[in-house]
This record gives structure tokens, sequence and C-alpha cells, in this order.
């Protein structure tokens, strides 16, 4: 099987995972970290592909039609881990942009793949979401509310690549005597 279909059918399954978690809820804001290097078994930073983040972005636009989510796909250390959103989501969130332009060998090829695909694409530095997928140890820690909790899926892998998923939840405050809801 030629890589790219693999690809489509590993993210296919997890995309189904999500959508029986019933984690994700229209409007929530979805952050994807991808390493297409990864995704083809080689080290990080080495061998972008758009073909793997096409294949990529057209299953995660299934997941934003099935859901109603804004997917924020984020770039690499060369730019900061800046993210790409949709203009309409920079708005809604009202998120500070900045001026850069994702490409493979800086930005990586999932957010440059991204980018040319919006109608109206937008780079922010920050974005706190509400959950992700980090595929290939890209580390997406940083743009997740506090409290982060990991999700166990069956899909482990894309392509070549670890998966990591998680959703977050409210910080519990309060103390011994706090009620909190279930």
């Amino acid at each position: 099987m030629a890589l790219q279909q693999q690809v489509r059918q590993d993210m296919d399954a997890l995309a189904r995972e999500w959508l029986e978690s019933g984690y994700l809820q229209a409007g929530d804001v979805f952050v994807v970290g991808c390493s297409t290097s990864e995704v083809a078994g080689e080290r990080i930073g080495t061998s972008g592909s758009e073909d793997i983040a096409a294949a990529l972005f057209a299953s995660l636009e299934n997941l934003k039609a099935d859901t109603g989510i804004t997917v924020a796909f984020q770039c690499c250390e060369h730019l900061n881990r800046a993210l790409v959103v949709d203009k309409s989501a920079r708005n809604r969130l009202n998120l500070e942009e900045v001026s850069a332009v994702p490409v493979p060998d800086a930005g990586g090829s999932m957010a440059a793949y991204a980018y040319k695909q919006m109608n109206e694409p937008a780079v922010v530095e920050t974005i706190r979401a509400d959950s992700g997928i980090d595929i290939g140890d890209t580390m997406i820690g940083m743009h997740l509310k506090p409290v982060a909790v990991p999700l166990r899926f069956n899909q482990r892998l894309i392509g070549e690549a670890r998966v990591t998923a998680a959703r977050t939840r409210p910080k519990l405050i309060g103390g011994e005597r706090a009620v909190y809801r279930v």
C-alpha cells in the first residue's frame, strides 16, 4: 500500500475515534502538530512531504466538517511553533496575527500545505486549544489550555510517526470543600 494511502487510512481511523469519544464540540479549537518526515519514517525536519500533508489535511477537513471544530496547524520551531488558522477563526478568537508565511523549510510541510489550502489563512503566535494531536513528537503542549488530559486511542501511529492525543478540562480549584461537576 502506498504511504499516502496508508496515512489517509490511519488518520481516518484516528478521526473516527475522536468522533466516538464525544470530546469534540462545535467551536472548540483543535491543534495539530505534525512532522511529515516522522510519518515517512525519517527524522523530524529532514524529509517533509506535501503528499503526506495533503492526506492528513483531507481527513482533518472531514473531521472539522463533522464536528464544527476550528483546526489550528502548528508550524515547526523555525517559526517558533506559530499556528496557521483561518482568518475568521483569528477574528472570532481575537488572536494576534504575525508576519510569516510557512514554507516547508521554515514552518514545516503540514503548516505550509494548510496555509496554501485555506481561503484566508492567518498565522498567529499562540492559541489556547481545547484538544489536539501531536503526530511525530512535535510538542503541541504549549498550545493546549491547562489542564491537558492524555487520551489513549487505538490508533497510535500515523504512518511511522507516534501519535499523542489530548483534551483539556477546567482546573479543579477550591480544595477539600469544593464541589465539582462530574
